[in-house]
This record gives C-alpha cells, structure tokens and sequence, in this order.
C-alpha cells in the first residue's frame, strides 16, 4: 500500500457529508442521492441492518459495485480507525435489506470475501478508485470488502 498521498478532506466534513446524503436519500424516498453503478463508476445503496446490540433497524449509504448477482462495498468508516457499525451489525446478523436507485429493494446476506475473491474485488475496486490503496493505509486493520448476496425471502 502505498499510504498517505491521496488528499483527504477532515473527518468532521466526512461525517457531516454522510448525515447530508442520508437525509436527502430518506426526504425524497430515495428518489435522489442514490445511483446506479456505471462503467468505472461506483454506485450508492441504502443498507439497512439490523442494531447488534438495539435490535432497531439501522440504515447507512455506501458505495458499491456489482459483481454478477452481488453488490460489492467496502467496510471503511470514514477513512477512520474503527470498524463501521453497519459492518458490525451485518457480522452479528448477515440478514439485510438494500435500496438502490429507482425503488428496488433486496434482501441480501452479508459476508466478507476472503482469499482469492477478496484479491479479485479489491483489484475491482482499485479500478474504480485510484486513492483505494492510500485510504485504506490509514486504517490499523485490513479493510474487509464486504459481498452482499441476494437471499431468498423465505429465509
């Protein structure tokens, strides 16, 4: 890893982004502040977990790709030491929903790749983003790139 070139604006303006982002997606229904993955492009889904220690649902954006059937993100918390809490929760239940744009929703099971997949979505995910390498070098423990797969609904 190559660590510490790429530009990164403060963490306040990270966390204040999020919190942004997640009230446009849920005002507008998620009508806005969700998209489609596109070539060289990630996308951005809604996640809802379930709280590992609440119970309560718990909803956060992130960016994702496809991968066949799959959707692809990464558990980074803002660039930040500790492990998201959505990434968290999904390791307590793997059970969760995603929204994405233009109103579908899936049921999906979370799990972190390993191996020879993880090499293989993390090269995905470099193309996607170049600063992949120097973002994660900030962090104290691997990065886990998180599959999600879709689940039956009678699960």
């Amino acid at each position: 890893m190559a660590g510490g070139r790429a530009r990164l604006p403060p963490r306040w303006f990270v966390v204040t982004a999020w919190h942004v982002h997640r009230r446009i997606v849920k005002a507008s229904g998620g009508r806005k502040g969700l998209w489609a993955p596109r070539p060289k492009k990630w996308g951005a889904l809604r996640l809802t977990t379930v709280g590992r220690q609440s119970g309560e649902p718990r909803s956060v954006i992130l960016g994702y790709y496809e991968d066949g059937p799959n959707l692809v993100s990464m558990a980074m918390n803002g660039w930040g030491a500790a492990e998201p809490a959505w990434w968290l929760n999904l390791q307590a239940d793997p059970k969760a929903v995603v929204e994405l744009a233009g109103g579908i929703r899936r049921e999906v099971l979370g799990r972190a790749a390993v191996g020879e997949e993880r090499d293989r979505l993390w090269q995905r995910w470099r193309e996607l983003d170049q600063n992949l390498d120097d973002y994660a070098a900030r962090r104290p423990q691997e990065t886990a790139v998180v599959v999600l797969e879709p689940r039956a609904v009678a699960e």
